[in-house]
């Protein structure tokens, strides 16, 4: 880039730049979609020429743009399809019924109608609703409800007909079907059974889906999102196409780096096409389920061991999901065991998620160079949930950013869309005040301030991917990809964090969300 003019100039800024050789800038260079230069002078007329185009940020705090390191792109899609049923739409099962009811009322018989975003903790009766709820509601569609956690769905009695479970249907791996504690019969209610209701319940049409992949993409835009992980563990060779030709073809415009599940994980391995490279579309980590659906390890500690060397022996980097203090303990012991059986330096894997981590843990995982991808914004939508449901000593281990960063431990952010909204400031807020909606403090002592909190999302989840060196910070030769906020977060009151507004984005140094200041 040398010193070429710049085809940008983004001026009168109060940077943040997250490069620790530069805190803070003034002025910013943009050259074919690149950083050409961060400077704290005014503009320099020997990097700017006639064909220079300015933007006057008019001292608003301009950002590197925010990078969600842990989502589920399609599957935040469909949910802006679905019927939505979060706390702020619904207060109980009778306002769900009445929802469903009126769906049903404008589709014919036997379309399928799909809800999604309740959580049973914040509903009147404390419970999920089952089959006989939902039928109801009708008989005539079939109904899936998705839990908010993506983790349990709930079946009318029509759809589980279609679905194929019945009273003799076994429960399949890593699942579990509820029953009737005096027929036998499942009530309506699974968990863990997402890939399995995804073969048998027909999927979103094609022109349905892709319109909401690009109001999903227009979304993340608004938010300041240029970057996503796609968390999701049943990636594959069909899921990497369909991402490609929306890509290609202008669909979806934010970064997309792509796990593969561990089934799928030898075919991903290799280079990427420079093709593949040129639309935003990336090869991320393998990512491994590892959960207590039943009170043990699911996969058991020997498979986990085995998958993990596995990967790990080909060269890639391994995502683990782990949420509770057991499977953290498993997950870790499996990296310890393949990084001691095949040394390999900067290998980088991941535990998503990490949400119960004790100081050992986290000082495990630094020592092993691993990196954690936790979910802060689970605090401000769920917190009044793990105050009144959580053990003592779980509460005080529940998202211990503070402590993973004490222990030297690499930490990044990931919204879990579409199990939370993806809005990165309700994240950083709930990271620096530890405050669930509700106004209720979780753990205050695992606070950390607005700065850390914004490499979470930035220059962390950048590193989460191995895309330091591109992305992440305002530095020269990083992706021009940067947000104008309405505030300084670092100046803000804390509990104002959330308020604050993204007023521009900017892509490969082109504003893709809201107007040239």
């Amino acid at each position: 880039m040398g010193n070429s003019k710049a085809d940008l100039v983004l001026r009168n800024a109060g940077a943040i730049t997250l490069d620790p050789r530069r805190p803070q800038a003034r002025t910013i260079y943009v050259r074919g979609g690149h950083i050409l230069k961060v400077s704290s002078k005014d503009v320099d007329p020997d990097l700017a020429g006639a064909a220079t185009k300015f933007i006057d940020c008019r001292g608003r705090t301009v950002i590197p743009a925010f990078h969600d390191a842990h989502c589920h792109v399609e599957a935040y899609a469909e949910s802006l399809l679905n019927i939505d049923l979060s706390p702020a739409c619904v207060k109980s099962i009778e306002d769900i019924v009445n929802r469903i009811k009126e769906a049903a009322s404008a589709l014919p018989a036997g379309t399928w109608i799909r809800c999604a975003g309740y959580n049973e903790f914040y509903l009147a009766e404390k419970r999920h609703p089952t089959a006989r709820d939902l039928d109801r509601a009708t008989v005539d569609h079939p109904v899936k409800l998705t839990q908010r956690s993506g983790h349990a769905h709930v079946l009318n009695s029509a759809a589980l007909a279609l679905a194929g479970i019945t009273g003799q249907s076994e429960e399949p791996s890593g699942g579990m079907i509820e029953r009737d504690m005096e027929t036998g019969e499942p009530n309506g209610l699974l968990f863990g059974m997402g890939t399995c209701l995804s073969e048998k319940i027909p999927p979103v049409g094609d022109a349905e889906l892709e319109g909401a992949m690009s109001r999903a993409g227009r979304t993340l835009l608004s938010m300041g999102i240029t970057t996503a992980q796609d968390a999701s563990p049943g990636n594959g060779r069909e899921c990497w196409t369909r991402f490609l030709d929306w890509k290609r073809r202008g669909v979806f415009l934010p970064r997309i780096i792509m796990m593969s599940g561990a089934e799928e994980a030898a075919h991903f391995h290799g280079g990427q096409t420079p093709e593949e490279s040129e639309t935003g579309l990336l090869r991320g980590a393998v990512k491994i389920m590892l959960d207590e659906v039943r009170g043990s390890l699911n996969p058991s500690q020997a498979e986990l061991n085995r998958l993990m060397l596995e990967i790990h022996g080909r060269g890639q980097q391994v995502a683990i999901h782990a949420v509770e203090e057991t499977t953290i303990d498993a997950a870790i012991t499996a990296i310890e065991q393949a990084m001691k059986h095949r040394p390999r330096k900067d290998s980088r894997h991941r535990l998503e998620h990490c949400s119960v981590c004790t100081p050992e843990a986290a000082a495990r995982l630094s020592r092993l160079g691993a990196a954690a991808v936790t979910n802060p914004a689970f605090i401000y939508y769920s917190g009044e949930r793990y105050l009144s449901t959580l053990p003592r000593e779980q509460l005080r281990r529940l998202y211990a950013i503070k402590t993973m960063l004490g222990e030297g431990l690499r930490v990044a952010a990931g919204s879990d869309a579409p199990v939370a909204g993806p809005d990165p400031l309700k994240g950083i807020c709930a990271a620096v005040t530890r405050r669930a909606e509700t106004g209720q403090e979780i753990t205050p002592g695992e606070a950390i301030s607005a700065l850390d909190a914004l490499r979470l999302y930035t220059v962390n989840a950048a590193y989460s991917c191995f895309l330091e060196g591109k992305s992440g910070s305002l530095s020269k030769g990083r992706y021009a990809d940067l947000v104008v906020l309405s505030g300084d977060p670092l100046q803000a009151n804390p509990a104002e964090l959330k308020d604050l507004k993204v007023e521009t984005t900017l892509m490969d140094g082109k504003v893709v969300y809201g107007e040239a200041i």
